[in-house]
């Protein structure tokens, strides 16, 4: 069996949790471990390292190699497909599979959101069995049974019945409440958004289902063209739908695929007032008083009195306070700051780079005060700025520093100043994490201030 990774999502209903640049599937919400990784931990289930493939956006290439090389784990470069515009899921899908299909002929491929919180036990391992089996003959997705009504999913009605599994008798849009009590009475399954698909099958259903798919694969010249070409299409909406030969397994273990607050508030265990509580950093707590079923997550010091049912997630740059039950209605508030072009949907105080990462301590008018942590061997690209000069002190590690045409070692206590218009570049030369204090001043120190000469990893 080989495994598709779909890891391309923006997780915008999660904001400010969740940032462009910083999706869920690369937060650790629970533990020191990603979402992301958790995923490529349930591949290596049925899977190989080198069976293993993963689409996503070309913004998050960096993040999936440091994310698989914090696990120990080295896939093949050529098994990260990077779309160059998210077209949805059946683009990526059809892209994997044609890869996988191309390097190993007729595959079973299990595909995987990279974002959802499962319990990988024996009943998960028996129904991707289950699946493969299934797959010879039909294009197979996963039923989760309902604990609830949930107005959130779509669901799946069962049909005839199969071995292991379920002919699809019926999709079901996301209903309201009623239409969701209903389907539960009646044995209607959760559609989980994970798959398990024959590459043949599926290749060919694709070309006669949705040939604009297939087309644009076989007749564009790269991918860019290729992205171009198709539309903006759900694997649901353009071939699990239309298909004749649609299959559910039911998957008996925990799920959540963590879409919303009120879903992350499911999934963390509560305190005796049913508060879920996340802190992150040695200066942030938590007190309630009188305060029931509450989730919060906060870097700071959060007090709360008299309330229940709020979600309140502080980030240290943004805060949001909303009453659970309306958290699907956090993705109108990324909308609007998308309209304003804030940057806060793009990126978190703390924002990582392929060298790194940089952590924004304090700003004003005129200038900001950065953390920068560069990993052992990397280096930012040689660059140069015009709107601001830059101060850099070094805390731990030993960097290797170039400004004009001088280059010298810095150790912790050592500082350099780069004026604008000057060339310069930051590298770590040694075995431990660089961390350095940089200070910026000037009259513009936005992001996009920085030309570049030479960069390790073609920026």
């Amino acid at each position: 069996m080989k495994t598709l990774i779909l890891a391309g999502g923006k997780g915008t209903r999660l904001w400010p949790l969740s940032r462009e640049l910083m999706p869920k599937q690369f937060i650790r919400i629970f533990d020191d471990t990603s979402l992301f990784q958790k995923t490529v931990e349930r591949a290596l289930l049925f899977s190989k390292p080198k069976e293993i493939f993963v689409v996503t956006n070309r913004e998050y290439r960096f993040r999936v190699f440091d994310e698989l090389r914090d696990m120990g784990i080295e896939i093949p470069e050529e098994n990260v497909l990077l779309e160059p515009v998210g077209k949805n899921t059946l683009p990526a899908i059809y892209w994997g599979l044609k890869v996988i299909h191309e390097n190993f002929g007729k595959s079973k491929v299990a595909v995987l959101p990279s974002d959802h919180l499962i319990d990988a036990n024996e009943k998960y391992i028996k129904a991707f069995r289950t699946a493969e089996r299934l797959a010879e003959d039909y294009l197979v997705t996963f039923g989760i049974k309902p604990t609830r009504p949930h107005t959130g999913y779509g669901y799946i009605k069962p049909g005839e019945k199969l071995e292991g599994g379920y002919k699809v008798a019926e999709f079901k849009e996301k209903p309201d409440f009623e239409t969701a009590r209903k389907y539960v009475e009646e044995g209607y399954y959760w559609n989980s958004g994970m798959f398990m698909f024959d590459t043949e099958l599926f290749i060919e259903d694709v070309k006669r289902l949705a040939p604009e798919i297939h087309n644009a694969f076989e007749e564009a010249k790269s991918i860019e063209e290729v992205y171009e070409l198709v539309p903006d299409i759900s694997v649901d909406y353009g071939i699990m739908e239309k298909t004749d030969r649609a299959a559910v397994v039911p998957l008996n273990t925990y799920w959540n695929d963590l879409g919303s607050f009120d879903a992350i508030y499911d999934a963390f265990e509560k305190d005796e007032n049913g508060n879920a509580i996340k802190i992150k950093g040695t200066k942030a707590g938590y007190i309630g008083v009188d305060s029931k079923n509450n989730l919060i997550m906060t870097e700071r010091l959060t007090a709360t009195v008299g309330v229940k049912d709020l979600i309140i997630i502080d980030t240290g740059d943004a805060l949001l306070v909303a009453h659970r039950g309306e958290s699907q209605k956090v993705k109108e508030v990324y909308r609007k700051l998308k309209e304003k072009g804030d940057e806060r949907v793009l990126v978190h105080r703390t924002a990582y780079r392929p060298w790194g990462s940089y952590t924004v301590l304090e700003e004003g008018e005129r200038y900001k005060i950065k953390r920068l942590t560069v990993l052992p061997g990397r280096k930012l690209s040689l660059q140069m700025h015009y709107h601001r000069s830059e101060h850099w002190v070094v805390v731990r590690g030993t960097a290797r520093v170039i400004v004009g045409d001088k280059e010298i070692l810095l150790r912790p206590g050592e500082s350099t100043f780069i004026p604008a218009g000057v060339k310069h570049r930051l590298e770590n030369p040694g075995k431990v994490v660089l961390e350095v204090i940089e200070t910026q001043i000037g009259e513009y120190l936005g992001e996009d201030d920085i030309i570049r000469f030479q960069d390790d990893f073609g920026r």
